[in-house]
């Protein structure tokens, strides 16, 4: 008989379906974008600014830069999961990354509002 011990912290259906979840969202921004830059050539800064001054398409981006953030994290994390082994090696990597990340959203956020 195998006694076989479960540890670890479960991540693999959560992120599984986080990746795969905001790879939907980044995908749908992407051809929305694309779509808008076609049909508005030769693309004007005024068109630009009409497009971002509606709310609903700055929470749309705000949409796709979480997902963006949380699918680098899922793919950062699982990386070094697998090929750094030192543990305070990878702590400090994975801060890093959450820092970068953070710093990264708060930017998004004031330029996706400012002025």
């Amino acid at each position: 008989m195998v006694n076989r011990i479960v540890s670890g912290a479960h991540y693999g259906v959560r992120d599984w379906l986080v990746q795969r979840f905001t790879a939907v969202v980044m995908a749908v921004y992407t051809l929305f974008m694309a779509g808008f830059l076609v049909l508005h050539q030769p693309l004007q800064f005024a068109d630009w600014q009409a497009l971002f001054h509606h709310q609903a398409m700055r929470l749309f981006s705000l949409l796709f830069f979480v997902s963006l953030f949380l699918h680098a994290w899922v793919g950062v994390r699982d990386i070094l999961m697998d090929y750094v082994h030192p543990v305070a090696v990878r702590l400090t990597l994975q801060v890093l990354a959450i820092l970068a990340l953070a710093v990264y959203g708060a930017w998004s956020v004031q330029i996706l509002w400012s002025a």
